[in-house]
């Protein structure tokens, strides 16, 4: 299910003295089932553009099209569209308003018209797809921990079965045993469901570890969109726009400029375990 973004811009306050260009000129194309990380400086642009995936911020110029269909026809359903994009905020207590767990997630379900047994089904589904304990159901929302939190708005969006999940530094201010255990939960939804997955982050090392394309943002523009790999390899040219590589990237070059041949496009601790691995056997030969 594809979303094209075709010459997409977008003015803050136009025509006022505080106007200023928040996107400008955007082409993109997010094709189904792809795992997407969108990374950029404070103000780069990220929020302002995945807020215009499924309309809920119209832009000043260009276009959006959701599987062929232009989102701002006068007849296009915004509310169904709502549905297929999910979107989870940044910070959950935005999204987390009900009295009990259950009844936050249930709350999408309910508003599609649902039988009340396809409701529960839905939800009971979501939550256990993000980890919910079944002692937690009937706890309420704002008694949770941050990562519970977090996986609860999760699960309200999933429950709505969306094709296009669209994370907002989802794991901002957590540990990192519970970055890592939300992220983990993600990748599982995305290789089980096959959706399309669009992570927000400023963390190099989770876009490095999860994504398979990365769109970078600068000042309301698209600086690279390639894999990981062929993105960080402009590490310098990153660092110029307030970003950085993964650290190993930085180890695996500081390698090779101290003599020891090992690749230098490798983006996690896996792969630069396996890339030290094969230089050390070449040593060996």
């Amino acid at each position: 299910m594809s979303i094209i973004l075709d010459k997409l811009n977008y003015v803050y306050s136009p025509g006022t003295a505080y106007e200023k260009q928040a996107l400008g000129d955007i082409d993109l194309v997010i094709g189904d089932g792809e795992f997407i990380g969108l990374i950029g400086h404070t103000g780069s642009g990220k929020s302002t553009l995945i807020q215009h995936l499924n309309g809920l911020v119209k832009a000043t110029g260009g276009g959006v099209y959701y599987n062929g269909a232009d989102i701002y026809d006068p007849d296009y359903n915004l509310k169904e569209l709502r549905t297929k994009v999910g979107l989870v905020f940044q910070y959950p207590e935005h999204q987390l308003f009900e009295t009990t767990v259950l009844r936050d997630v249930q709350f999408g379900p309910k508003n599609l018209g649902l039988t009340p047994l396809e409701i529960d089904l839905r939800a009971y589904e979501a939550l256990k797809q993000v980890g919910i304990p079944d002692e937690l159901i009937d706890a309420s929302p704002f008694e949770l921990s941050g990562g519970q939190k977090r996986r609860v708005a999760i699960a309200g969006v999933l429950a709505m079965k969306p094709e296009v999940l669209v994370l907002d530094e989802p794991t901002a201010g957590l540990d990192p045993k519970g970055r890592d255990e939300i992220l983990d939960q993600i990748e599982k939804i995305h290789d089980e469901q096959h959706i399309t997955v669009i992570l927000v982050s400023h963390s190099m090392e989770d876009v490095a570890k999860y994504v398979g394309r990365i769109i970078v943002m600068n000042h309301g523009r698209v600086a690279f969109d390639d894999t990981p790999e062929n993105v960080f390899a402009h590490y310098k040219e990153l660092e110029k726009i307030g970003l950085a590589a993964p650290q190993v990237t930085y180890a695996m070059h500081a390698l090779q400029e101290h003599g020891i041949s090992v690749r230098t496009d490798v983006t996690t601790v896996e792969e630069a375990k396996n890339a030290v691995l094969a230089a050390f056997r070449g040593w060996q030969r």
